[in-house]
C-alpha cells in the first residue's frame, strides 16, 4: 500500500546505507522561489540565466509581469566573477563553440538563414490585410494600418499609441547634452561559427575595463555583438545587455562609468535596450510576446518616467514589434479607446467588442510563428490521399492506433495526444506507412525516446532525434529541391517543441507530407520559447487523435490521477510508487543517496545506473548541485582531475540550448572530454566543458522531459513547495518505468500544486494565427 500525504508512509528497504554517509548539504544557493506577480507586473528575478534558456530554479515571474515555467532543459553552468564598483559583472566568459562543435550546428544555422530569407521575401509580396484584419475600420483599423507602417518602415510608431482623433505628442528627447552620439542600429547576434579576432576582442576588453565590467565579458560580448563590439558599447553601453545574465543595473553601472552626466534613465538608448531585454527576459520563460501593459509597467519598476513613450521608441528603434489581438469580427465599426479597451455598450450603441490586446515581440519569434503558421497550412491544403490505408488500419494493434492511420491517410496535418502507453499508436502509424511503401519516419526529443521508438516499430531506421534530423546527421537526408526525402513524418515528444525549431522543420518539408504531431499535453512545455503543440490543440486547424490507451500499473493510475488534478492513494503491491517522508533538507539528501546506492537496487534488481534522482531546481539545499555532489562521493568518488568531471561520471551534455543528452564519461585528452552518450562517442572540446557538460546522477524535470529510466526518485524538499505545479509534478513522476520513490518534505503542499497549480500559460501569437487561417474544405 503506498502512502501519500497524510497517510502512515512506506519506505523502501529499512537498512542503514553501507559506506560514507553523503554530507549535509553545504554551499546552498538558497532555497527555489517563485513569486506571484502582482498587478503592476512586479518582478521575481532569477537566480541564474545560462546559454541554455534557463531561468532560475522553479517557475518564476518575468520582469514584465507574466509567468512562464522555468526553462531549465539545458542548465550547464552557473553565472560567477564579483561585481566590480561600476556594477556590471554578469558572469563567467562564455567560450565561442570550436570548429569540431558545429558540425550539427551549421546545418540548422543554414536553415534558418534560408528561412529568414524566405520569410523576407513572403512578407513583401504580401500587400492586402491579413485575414485577421479584413472586417476592421474605424480606430482599430487605423491601428492596424499603423502596424503595417511601422513593421514596413515607412512611418513611426507614433499612430499605433495615439488615438487618431489626437495630434502625435512631440517626443521627448533624451536627457543627454548637446552632440551626443546617435544611438546605433540594433546589432544581430554573430553567428555562432564566427570566431573573434583577437584585436576586436583587445579592444572590446579595453572598453570594458574603462567602464569597470568584467574583462571575461569580451569575449562573448565580440560574438555577440560582432567586430565592432567596442564602438557599439562606447557609443551605447546599454548594449551590454544583449549579453546573457548581464543585469540592468550592471549595465547602467557600465554607462555611468563610460558616459557621466551624458545618461540617465530617460536615455533613448537606455529605454530600447531595457524593452529589448524584457522580451528577451520573457522568452526565456516561454513568452514569444508580451503585452504593452505589462512592458510598460516593468519599464516604470525601472525608473523610466514615460514608459509609453519608451515603448514607442523601441518600435522606432526596431527593438520591438508590435502586434494586435482580440478584435471582435462581429463588430467592425467599433471604436477602441487609445489603452486597448473596449467602450461601453453606451457609447457603441450595443453589446461591447472584446477588447483589444496589444502585444511587442522580437522579430525572430514573430517571423519564426507567421513561418510556422504559414507552413502548416501549406502542408493542410497539399495533402492528396494516395494510397489505400483501409487494410492498415484494419491490422492495427489497437483502436486509437487505427484511428489514428485512418486519419493520417486523409489530412496533411495530425494531432495526437496521450501518455507513455498512447506512443505505440505512433509506432504502428509509421510501421503501417512503410509497408505501404512510403518514406515514413519518427523524430524524437531525446535519444532514449529515439530507441524506445524504434523498438516499438521494429525498425532501427524508422526514428531519429529531431536534432539529427533538422542537422541532417541522421535521416534520410534531403532531396535536390532541400526538403527532407519523406512521406510521413511523426514527432513524438511534440511539447518540447519550440517555436523556432517547429518553424525550420516545417520548412523542411515538402508539399504533400503528412506531419503528426504526438505528445502527451500535460508534460512541462519547450526550453525555447512557444508552445507549438499546445496551441495547434487549442486552434483546432486540424483533425485531432486523443489516445484512449491508458498508462498500466500503479505509476499509470498515479500520473493519470495528477493529469486531472487529483492525488490519489493507488494500490501497490509490488512497491511500485513509495513515498518517503523526510524532516529537511539534509535528510532528503541522505534519504535520497540510500535510496539510489542500495534500497531500489537491493528491492527491485535495478543498478544505481539506471535510476534517475529528480528535483525542483538547481539551487537550494537539494537542489541537483547538492543532489550531485553528494551522489558523486557514494558511487563514483574521485578527485575530477578531468574538469571536475572523473571516469564512470554520470553527465548532462549540452551541446545546444533546450537539448539535455546523458552520458557518461569515459576518459580525457589534449582532444577534451571523451563521453558515451546513448552508444554515441561524444568529443567535448577542453573549452566548452565548464559550460557543455555537467553532473546527471541529479536532474530537473525539465531537462529530464522526454526520457524514462527503470526507477525514478523525485526529491521535494521544503524549500522546493514554491516550484511545484501539475505539469513538474506530471512530468517528474512519469519519468520511472517500474519504480517512483517520492522523497516527500513539503507536506500539503504536493496536492495543492496538484489540484490548483496548473500549467503557466505562455502568451504566443501561433494559435491567433492558426485560428485565421482557412480549412482545408474551406480553402477547396
Amino acid at each position: 500500500m503506498t502512502a501519500l500525504p497524510g497517510e502512515t508512509p512506506g519506505t523502501v528497504g529499512t537498512d542503514t546505507p553501507q559506506g560514507a554517509e553523503p554530507p549535509a548539504a553545504t554551499d546552498a544557493e538558497g532555497p527555489a522561489h517563485a513569486e506571484a506577480p502582482d498587478a503592476t507586473g512586479a518582478e521575481a528575478e532569477a537566480e541564474e540565466v545560462d546559454g541554455t534558456g534557463e531561468a532560475g530554479d522553479a517557475e518564476e515571474t518575468t520582469e514584465a509581469g507574466g509567468t512562464g515555467d522555468a526553462q531549465e532543459a539545458g542548465e550547464t553552468g552557473e553565472a560567477g566573477g564579483d561585481a566590480p564598483a561600476g556594477g556590471a559583472s554578469t558572469g563567467g566568459e562564455t567560450d565561442a563553440p570550436t570548429a569540431a562543435a558545429l558540425s550539427e550546428a551549421q546545418a540548422e544555422l543554414a536553415a534558418q538563414r534560408a528561412l529568414r530569407e524566405k520569410i523576407a521575401k513572403r512578407k513583401a509580396e504580401k500587400e492586402g490585410p491579413v485575414a485577421a484584419g479584413t472586417k476592421l475600420s474605424g480606430s482599430a483599423a487605423d491601428l492596424l494600418a499603423a502596424v503595417r507602417a511601422v513593421e514596413s518602415g515607412e512611418k513611426a510608431g507614433t499612430e499605433f499609441f495615439d488615438s487618431p482623433a489626437a495630434a502625435p505628442a512631440p517626443r521627448r528627447a533624451a536627457p543627454a547634452p548637446a552632440g551626443q552620439p546617435p544611438r546605433p542600429a540594433p546589432a544581430q547576434a554573430a553567428p555562432a561559427d564566427r570566431t573573434a579576432s583577437p584585436e576586436a576582442v583587445d579592444a572590446v576588453r579595453a572598453v570594458l575595463t574603462e567602464g569597470g565590467a568584467p574583462e571575461a565579458l569580451a569575449l562573448p560580448a565580440t560574438g555577440t555583438l560582432g567586430e565592432q563590439a567596442a564602438e557599439l558599447l562606447r557609443a551605447d553601453p546599454w548594449q551590454l545587455l544583449a549579453l546573457p545574465g548581464v543585469r540592468p543595473e550592471q549595465a547602467d553601472g557600465f554607462a555611468r562609468a563610460l558616459l557621466g552626466a551624458a545618461c540617465g534613465p530617460d536615455d533613448g538608448r537606455r529605454t530600447a535596450a531595457l524593452v529589448g531585454w524584457l522580451l528577451e527576459r520573457a522568452a526565456l520563460q516561454g513568452h514569444t510576446a508580451l503585452d504593452a501593459k505589462a512592458v510598460r509597467a516593468a519599464l516604470a519598476e525601472r525608473a523610466v518616467s514615460d514608459p509609453e513613450e519608451a515603448v514607442r521608441n523601441a518600435v522606432e528603434e526596431g527593438v520591438a514589434l508590435v502586434f494586435q489581438e482580440g478584435t471582435d469580427p462581429t463588430e467592425p465599426d467599433a471604436a477602441y479607446e487609445e489603452d486597448g479597451e473596449a467602450p461601453a455598450e453606451a457609447e457603441t450603441g450595443g453589446e461591447a467588442p472584446e477588447p483589444v490586446q496589444v502585444l511587442l515581440g522580437l522579430d525572430r519569434y514573430a517571423l519564426a510563428e507567421e513561418s510556422l503558421a504559414d507552413g502548416l497550412a501549406r502542408l493542410m491544403n497539399a495533402c492528396e490521399k494516395g494510397a489505400d490505408w483501409a487494410e492498415a488500419a484494419a491490422a492495427a494493434p489497437s483502436p486509437s492506433a487505427a484511428e489514428l492511420i485512418r486519419t493520417a491517410a486523409t489530412a496533411g496535418l495530425v494531432a495526437h495526444s496521450g501518455g507513455e502507453a498512447a506512443r505505440a499508436e505512433p509506432a504502428a502509424l509509421i510501421a503501417a506507412a512503410r509497408g505501404l511503401g512510403l518514406r515514413a519516419l519518427g523524430a524524437t526529443h531525446s535519444e532514449d525516446g529515439r530507441r524506445r521508438l524504434a523498438e516499438a516499430v521494429g525498425a532501427p531506421d524508422a526514428a531519429v532525434t529531431l536534432a539529427g534530423l533538422l542537422s541532417g546527421t541522421e535521416g534520410p537526408g534531403r532531396d535536390e529541391d532541400g526538403a527532407l526525402a519523406l512521406d510521413l513524418l511523426v514527432v513524438l515528444d511534440a511539447p518540447q517543441l519550440d517555436v523556432e525549431g517547429a518553424a525550420v522543420l516545417v520548412e523542411a518539408l515538402a508539399d504533400g507530407v503528412r506531419l503528426v504531431l504526438s505528445g502527451d499535453p500535460g508534460v512541462l512545455g519547450s526550453a525555447g520559447a512557444g508552445r507549438v503543440f499546445a496551441d495547434v490543440l487549442a486552434a483546432r486547424a486540424c483533425p485531432q487523435v486523443v489516445s484512449r490507451t491508458p498508462d498500466p500499473g500503479p505509476i499509470g493510475e498515479l500520473v493519470s490521477g495528477i493529469g486531472i488534478g487529483e492525488l490519489t492513494q493507488v494500490e501497490a503491491p509490488g512497491k511500485e510508487v513509495v513515498i518517503v517522508p523526510v524532516r529537511d533538507a539534509g535528510e532528503a539528501v541522505h534519504r535520497t543517496v540510500q535510496l539510489v546506492a542500495d534500497s531500489v537496487p537491493r528491492a527491485f534488481s535495478i543498478p544505481a545506473g539506471d535510476t534517475q534522482v529528480i528535483t525542483v531546481g538547481h539551487g537550494g539545499a537539494a537542489g541537483t548541485r547538492v543532489l550531485n555532489e553528494a551522489l558523486k562521493q557514494r558511487l563514483n568518488p574521485g578527485p575530477g582531475r578531468f574538469g571536475g568531471f572523473d571516469p564512470g561520471d554520470r553527465v548532462i551534455h549540452v551541446p545546444a540550448p533546450g537539448r539535455a543528452v546523458p552520458g557518461v564519461v569515459r576518459s580525457a585528452d589534449s582532444e577534451g572530454l571523451h563521453l558515451d552518450c546513448g552508444g554515441v562517442p561524444v568529443v567535448v572540446p577542453q573549452e566548452r566543458v565548464e559550460s557543455a557538460v555537467r553532473h546527471g546522477w541529479a536532474l530537473s524535470a525539465h531537462q529530464a522531459a522526454g526520457m524514462r529510466w527503470p526507477a525514478a526518485v523525485v526529491v521535494l524538499p521544503g524549500d522546493a513547495a514554491a516550484g511545484l505545479s501539475r505539469p513538474w509534478v506530471y512530468t517528474a513522476f512519469g519519468r520511472g518505468e517500474r519504480h517512483l520513490s517520492v522523497v516527500h518534505g513539503v507536506d500539503q503542499a504536493l496536492p495543492h500544486a496538484v489540484a490548483q497549480i496548473p500549467a503557466q500559460e505562455r502568451t504566443t501569437r501561433l494559435r491567433t494565427l492558426l485560428e485565421a487561417l482557412p480549412t482545408p474544405d474551406a480553402a477547396s
